[in-house]
């Protein structure tokens, strides 16, 4: 088999969690209802709605069942609570909202509905939206949209459908992350790049913490990977603190309507001021933390237990978050980050030292570095600039994936360079394919000693492995293309002739564009003089 691995068993099941093929018309149709409304105002309009669903759903689906089974817990609160199900009082329930649906007064009736909701079920008090009676939402257009959510997973079994509103949900967050631009991607990490983290580290039973959780897709994909790999919801016990109240809600919301149950912190001082899960110590982290923050406080935090490899920045968090993570990892905890490009170069400030001490280990603190992967551009709502992954292992040494021991990798990094992956889902956007994500977490997997993953090679151009010496060599710089050396060059069967051409041609159409944009534009500035 070509490339870095060469295949021993069957591949490995993949938490795909792909798109169910209806949710693009459904948006599209969502959208169009939204009329002049600012997607970040109709993102909670449409994904509360579809949260209320999601719990009316489910409790109807368990009180039937009670019924047939046991009518004198239809009305026992703690028979729900036992199978994870949200209570919900008659006149929140779903049927009579849709029945009302074309009422003038359905605002003020989904406002009711959301307060009777938190009323009885203490873990989501605060957290959904209460303002669907104000003047500027229009009553038709929140009629039309329940009549449209209605069919959502119409006739489906329980479980299906928990499943169906849980992807719809997580596809609108989304699209709604796209429209939103650069404010979208603070709330919400494309879904690609999500699989690619989570199928590196394989959070198959365990302790999960996210330190800036967002909307919750890091935790959702986890889920999703141990039900992949035979686990239960059940095995994996998640932990997270977000500092956007708005933000924080999203997440409690998607986590609920994919039935997890998760212990998600919020304070507004955020997890290096006031870390609200101080003794925690995860198996698995997964975070996305903002890029390049500059007003992160750490002028007040220079003494922190946590800076066991160097004082951060106060100009930069991105080494404060990194060292937060460590910090909070169990002792053969592993974990991946989304960092700005710099973090793998920059020695302002005592980064590069900092950066020298995590690969090498410090005083008592082991090296953790594991591997570095950059990633093309374009992948992320927020910003168009490139970013990396990077990939700690508290205990190099050996550690464990899926309850079988690594082999020794202290003194080497594997560096991946997955620029050239990926494909544009639109003229703005690049996704990971499963093949794409296969490449990249295959690679990984075989250079730690998986069995099942094969046996690891360098692929030039792709990976390789290498040596604290060779790295030490760089500067203790971790960007992949300094490492992983140009790709083999094919053989190209075009002749010269044919090829060069070709690119004539093309050269010409484009020169011909230039002219007449040219022109054009020097038309309409005429008319402005």
């Amino acid at each position: 088999m070509a490339g870095p691995v060469k295949a021993a068993g069957a591949a490995r099941g993949a938490a795909k969690g792909g798109d169910l093929g209806f949710e693009a018309e459904l948006f599209k149709a969502a959208d169009k209802l939204r009329g002049n409304m600012e997607p970040s105002d109709y993102k909670h309009v449409a994904l509360g709605l579809i949260f209320l669903k999601h719990i009316s759903d489910s409790f109807e689906a368990k009180r039937a069942e009670l019924l047939a089974e046991y009518p004198d817990g239809a009305e026992d609160r703690d028979e729900y609570a036992a199978d994870n199900v949200f209570w919900v009082p008659p006149t929140a329930r779903w049927s009579h909202l849709q029945a009302n649906a074309k009422s003038p007064s359905i605002g003020k009736m989904i406002d009711e509905a959301m307060f009777a909701i938190e009323k009885d079920n203490d873990n989501l008090k605060g957290v959904l939206p209460k303002d669907y009676a104000r003047p500027s939402l229009n009553a038709v257009m929140l009629g039309e949209l329940i009549d449209l959510i209605s069919n959502i997973a119409l006739g489906a079994q329980k479980g299906e459908a928990r499943d169906i509103l849980g992807r719809v949900y997580e596809y609108f967050l989304g699209q709604f992350a796209g429209s939103e631009g650069k404010r979208g991607g603070e709330f919400y990490t494309p879904r690609s790049v999500v699989r690619v983290m989570v199928e590196m580290i394989e959070p198959f039973k365990g302790r999960v913490y996210d330190p800036c959780c967002g909307s919750g897709g890091m935790f959702v994909q986890s889920e999703s990977f141990a039900l992949e790999h035979e686990g239960r919801i059940g095995d994996i016990a998640v932990y997270g603190q977000e500092s956007n109240y708005t933000t924080w809600r999203l997440c409690k919301m998607n986590l609920a309507v994919r039935g997890i149950d998760a212990d998600i912190k919020w304070n507004s001082e955020g997890s290096f001021h006031k870390d609200e899960l101080r003794d925690l110590k995860a198996d698995f982290i997964l975070a996305n933390p903002p890029f390049n923050i500059s007003d992160w406080g750490g002028d007040r935090l220079k003494e922190d237990v946590r800076w066991k490899y160097g004082i951060p920045p106060v100009g930069n968090a991105n080494f404060a978050w990194v060292q937060h993570i460590v910090h909070h990892l169990s002792p053969t905890g592993v974990a991946g980050v989304v960092l700005a490009n710099g973090s793998m170069s920059s020695t302002q400030n005592n980064e590069g030292a900092i950066r020298q001490a995590l690969i090498e280990g410090v005083n008592d603190a082991p090296g953790v570095v594991d591997c570095m992967v950059a990633l093309p551009g374009q992948l992320f709502y927020s910003t168009q600039i490139p970013v990396c992954l990077w990939f700690l292992a508290r205990d190099k040494s050996n550690g464990i994936a899926r309850n079988a021991k690594l082999r020794d990798r202290r003194g080497e990094i594997l560096f991946i360079d997955a620029r050239k992956l990926g494909h544009m889902v639109d003229r703005t956007r690049k996704e990971f394919s499963d093949a794409d994500i296969e490449k990249i977490t295959r690679a990984y997997h075989a250079w730690r000693g998986e069995a099942d993953a094969g046996v690891y090679e360098d692929e030039p151009g792709f990976c390789k492995s290498a040596t604290l010496e060779e790295i030490k060599g760089h500067g203790y710089v971790l960007t992949p293309g300094r490492y992983v050396g140009a790709a083999d060059v094919e053989e190209d069967d075009v002749p010269f002739a044919e090829r060069f051409g070709g690119l004539r041609a093309k050269l010409e159409e484009q020169l011909e564009e230039n002219d007449r944009l040219t022109k054009f534009i020097r038309q309409n500035l005429a008319l402005v003089v």
